[in-house]
């Protein structure tokens, strides 16, 4: 169990390096726009957007690799991406080239949502497997509150302090990028392809060797049923699995949250605080979606999937709907950074520690990389558009009614999971499969 662990660990700081990515353009947000005298539409949907729409493309295709040539190698090269966007970011001399580099940085995410996940549902047992996939979510958000607390440290450099916010994550892109080699093969990727000596290999050395036969005999299955029905996601026998994972996605980003990671500093100081304690309250919200993200890993094998989403949709609509109240009622001073803190606490508990692991759950084992891919692209499509249109929308209708819009949301997220939503805590992959296919 210690190796399954230790591997597990290794395989998530993909999630540190995509939650690093992610908000380490907060800090020069302003200044990007301001360097380059961008319209609210341009830094939006360009210099601020086009790292998010390469994750849309590392999401859609990242399903290929993944099954092509390993989830061990596709976790390589995702560390790669983010070390060649890293430098070339921070050396950028203008708005294009910097959101060319943006964009490799975001293939790396997209990729990431599908490899890493897969990757430690693969190898751990059906009782961890939760707390084992949420370490994920744990390491992104670790690269959350890592990339506030730099962007806070780095914030005094002069009027090229930007390039070394972006510039800095080059560090951690190398190290991961190292320990990757440290670790094995899937072993049912490996059985998938028929390297079954190599997989035999695997599991003796975490201490499974005695579930080779069932494992094979069902990948084998899985296999055949590829071979003799062109099997494919979207076939109607897996419009179950294909609704959850669309729905759990969609309502991700109707929260808001990577609209709100994106603009912590802008959202604050349009609620009125200055640019530094805008920052430190930043580092605030790091340290809260940490500690209950904590919590959320905790909890996942315990209560449960669905436990989680009913306290998380509470919490969101509650917190959002004070966030846009402090909007239209003009609150200042530290009412809206409290309102936010509950909303980041609601979302690490609930769909922040849930929504990696039950996707990578709910699809069979030949078709989770592609399952994975569909969930996640659904996500970053929409965690693209959300973003992108912020500047104009906090300018146009104001962030009140923006922050209403994702309280509204909300509610439909409660009743998706009170409805719709299945427990996964504790069954194997291969039951849930034959729970959720409608042969």
């Amino acid at each position: 169990m210690k190796k399954i662990i230790v591997w597990s660990l290794i395989a998530s700081l993909a999630g540190f390096l995509f939650g690093f990515d992610t908000v380490v353009i907060s800090g020069a947000d302003k200044k990007l726009q301001l360097l380059w005298h961008s319209s609210d539409t341009f830094h939006g949907t360009v210099v601020m957007g086009m790292a998010l729409w390469g994750t849309v493309i590392g999401a859609i295709f990242g399903g290929i690799p993944t099954n092509k040539i390993g989830r061990k190698n596709t976790l390589l090269w995702i560390g790669i991406l983010f070390f060649i966007s890293a430098i070339g970011s921070a050396f950028a001399n203008n708005p294009f080239v910097f959101a060319a580099f943006r964009f490799i940085g975001g293939l790396g995410v997209g990729a990431s949502t599908i490899a890493a996940p897969a990757y430690i549902s693969e190898i751990a047992p059906a009782k961890d497997r939760g707390k084992l996939v949420a370490f994920y979510q744990f390491n992104i958000v670790l690269g959350i509150l890592i990339a506030f607390l730099s962007n806070y440290l780095l914030r005094d450099l002069g009027e090229n302090s930007w390039r070394w916010m972006m510039g800095v994550q080059a560090i951690p892109a190398f190290i991961y990028s190292v320990f990757i080699f440290s670790i094995p093969e899937s072993p049912r990727w490996l059985l998938s392809r028929n390297k079954d000596n190599e997989a035999k290999k695997v599991l003796q050395l975490i201490g499974l060797e005695a579930d080779f036969e069932k494992m094979k005999e069902e990948i084998d299955i899985d296999n055949a049923n590829v071979a003799f029905t062109n099997d494919h996601i979207f076939l109607k026998k897996y419009r179950t699995p294909l609704l959850l994972a669309f729905l759990i996605a969609f309502f991700n980003q109707l929260s808001g949250i990577n609209a709100f990671l994106y603009y912590s500093n802008r959202i604050f100081q349009e609620a009125g605080l200055g640019e530094s304690t805008a920052l430190l309250s930043s580092i605030g919200i790091g340290i809260v979606n940490l500690i209950f993200t904590l919590l959320g890993v905790f909890l996942i094998d315990r209560l449960g999937r669905k436990v989680l989403m009913h306290i998380g949709s509470i919490g969101y609509i509650i917190s959002l709907s004070l966030v846009a109240m402090a909007f239209f009622f003009h609150w200042q001073g530290i009412a809206v950074p409290i309102f936010l803190f509950l909303f980041i606490a609601s979302h690490a508990i609930g769909q922040g520690a849930v929504i990696w692991v039950f996707i990578s759950e709910i699809f069979p084992n030949h078709l989770r990389a592609s399952g994975q891919a569909f969930g996640s692209t659904t996500h970053w499509i929409l965690a693209a558009i959300i973003p992108s249109l912020i500047p104009f929308l906090f300018s146009s209708i104001g962030p009140g009614v923006v922050f209403l819009f994702f309280a509204i949301m909300m509610v439909f997220q409660l009743l998706f999971v009170f409805v719709l939503m299945p427990e996964t805590k504790g069954i194997s992959l291969e039951e849930l499969s034959e729970k959720l296919i409608k042969r």
